[in-house]
């Protein structure tokens, strides 16, 4: 019986033995990928429009306060080479967003408008193109856009949002589709009333040629015209001018809108206490995601014109309007900082700070104030690839992880943000495309002292405009320019007579052999080098054409996304508040109690 006993016992354990092996695996399984999850770090991007790399304290500016910038300098590494792939808002975000230069996914414009200027309009960052925000969706981040957006929204209708952050990997968007434009801020202009000159005026001047001529040349009675043409072209032109009048007044606000996921909250948008709002939410939706890996892009609107900023900031800097808003913008990065620390997750989380581009030297009002920012000793600013316009502030924070208050004085790019996070996510990157940024963990934690880029491109629009050679085995830094924006006027730092440099036709002058900086030596590109200065001039330049060959092979055709028939203003996508009428008014921020307006 005991035999007995010992053998049923026996077949007992090994049984349950058997039936508990596929639980203890599927236990052992989620515990591994808990713990995988809970050592990859969140990610908070922390993003500002037009802040040019003379502006933080931490980059040498003694008079503009920006402590909260600073701190992250002195607890992370700061990046003096870091470089924006496009010098304008929309083509730099699609490449900061994909890793890759705009030109890839059609994301770079062939004509003067280089960026989106309206909410209804068809073009915007393909669904077919990856985001890091996609990657890291896939890999169980919770996913938030704070702010601006300036990607695109619909393609065919305006309930598609074929372009809208959502579609693009973030799972919650609070902020503006496009840009923080004038039309936002009455008394300071209008994009919509500026495009409606070329679509006004022109009719308007024909109108009024035609009718001094009738009325000149007295052709009313030589030709015998009736009378009622030139009635019938006075009306037309008193139509078109009233249409004006009512376009102003109603579609004024249609750009100028905040929007929660896919349903507009506010337009117009109200700039009361704005920076305290999208800060709120930014800090909601870290306290809400703190228990799983988060991505969190706070996209500022600051500090692109129209300026702006709260009573507590309005008249307390030493630089104006702009300096105002610059310290604001700290401010808010300063809150989001303690929301880190109070939830004890700043070890758990890498952040990164930058600009999308330079500052915008043109940016001065009628009254000569200063509303862009400085570029510190760097040449150009905004839209133009001088190093004033693409040389940006970079700074990466991740305690325990890079090492505090160390500088990095290599080439990098912002689509280097790319597959620096995606590796750190545990995502794979996409092998069915060529992503142009390279992983920055490398040289943030010393284990390389170069940068993966050799070679970087810079393109004015979609044209190729400079390309920069960082030679493995030396210390220069070749720079050359195929064709410059011409500034004016002449001996100034900008394209003041058109607010922004262009890239083809008479506003640039073209280099036959390429204009050659050694910007190691020259970082104001003030000294083009030549024969007589440079004794390797010719093989340096050979170097350079061969990598611009053997990019250009690399590139597809793909379609335009900033076309002309992609930028232009399409009444049947515009978003207005559903119950709003013609007006297109709303306003249910006031109904969110967490926010003091």
């Amino acid at each position: 019986m005991r035999s007995s006993g010992g053998r049923l016992l026996k077949d007992c354990r090994k049984s349950l033995s058997g039936r508990m092996g596929p639980l203890f695996l599927l236990l052992l399984f989620l515990h591994e990928a808990w713990g995988a999850m809970e050592s990859r770090p969140n990610v908070v991007v922390l993003l500002v429009d037009d802040l040019g790399i003379g502006d933080p304290g931490c980059y040498g500016n003694a008079t503009l306060r920006t402590p909260n910038i600073d701190r992250l300098a002195r607890e992370g590494a700061k990046l003096t080479q870091h470089l924006a792939a496009s010098p304008l808002c929309t083509p730099s975000r699609a490449a900061f967003m994909t890793g890759r230069y705009p030109i890839r996914s059609g994301m770079a414009s062939y004509s003067r408008i280089g960026v989106f200027l309206f909410s209804a309009c068809s073009g915007g960052l393909p669904s077919t193109e990856i985001t890091f925000a996609k990657l890291l969706k896939k890999q169980g981040y919770s996913t938030a856009l704070i702010g601006k957006w300036h990607l695109g929204m619909n393609c065919n209708n305006k309930s598609d949002f074929c372009h809208h952050p959502l579609s693009h990997g973030f799972d919650y968007f609070y902020g503006i589709p496009v840009t923080n434009l004038r039309d936002c801020k009455p008394g300071e202009g209008s994009v919509f009333i500026l495009g409606c000159r070329l679509l006004v005026f022109i009719p308007l001047q024909i109108i009024g040629v035609a009718l001094l001529t009738l009325e000149m040349c007295n052709c009313l009675r030589l030709f015998r015209v009736p009378h009622w043409v030139f009635f019938c072209l006075l009306f037309l032109a008193a139509i078109i001018l009233v249409l004006l009048a009512v376009f102003h007044h109603y579609m004024r606000p249609l750009n100028c809108f905040l929007m929660r996921n896919h349903e507009i909250t506010q337009q117009p948008m109200s700039y009361d206490n704005l920076t305290q709002r999208l800060t709120h939410e930014a800090i909601q939706f870290i306290q809400r995601s703190a228990e799983m890996p988060f991505l969190l892009v706070l996209s500022y609107l600051h500090v692109h014109t129209a300026l702006f900023s709260s009573k507590d900031f309005a008249g307390k800097s030493q630089h104006g309007a702009y300096g105002d808003s610059t310290e604001e913008m700290d401010w808010s990065i300063g809150q989001v900082l303690n929301a880190l620390d109070e939830m004890r997750l700043a070890n758990k989380t890498l952040i990164y700070f930058s600009s999308d581009q330079g500052a915008h030297v043109e940016e001065v009002t009628s009254k000569g104030e200063m509303h862009g920012g400085s570029n510190g000793i760097y040449k150009g600013g905004k839209a133009n690839n001088w190093e004033g316009g693409i040389r940006v502030p970079g700074i990466l924070r991740w305690p325990g992880m890079i090492q505090a208050g160390q500088e990095i004085d290599e080439p990098t790019s912002n689509m280097d943000l790319f597959p620096t996070v995606a590796k750190l996510a545990g995502s794979p990157l996409p092998e069915d495309r060529i992503i142009d940024g390279r992983d920055l963990m490398p040289l943030l934690q010393g284990t390389s002292q170069r940068s993966d880029h050799e070679f970087l491109f810079h393109y004015c629009n979609s044209y190729l405009n400079a390309v920069r050679w960082h030679p493995q085995n030396g210390t220069s830094i070749w720079k050359a320019f195929f064709f410059t924006p011409k500034f004016n006027p002449e001996g100034s730092n900008g394209c003041f007579a058109t607010h922004v440099c262009f890239c083809h036709g008479h506003y640039i002058t073209h280099h036959h052999p390429p204009l050659l900086f050694d910007i190691s030596k020259d970082p104001s590109e003030k000294n083009p080098l030549t024969l007589e200065t440079e004794p390797r001039f010719h093989e340096v330049q050979q170097v350079l054409q061969e990598a611009v060959d053997r990019h250009k092979r690399t590139l597809a055709v793909v379609p335009n996304q900033l076309s002309l028939g992609n930028v232009l203003w399409k009444p049947w996508l515009q978003l207005c508040c559903p119950t709003s009428g013609l007006s297109c008014h709303c306003d249910t921020e006031s109904q969110d109690p967490g926010v003091n307006r």
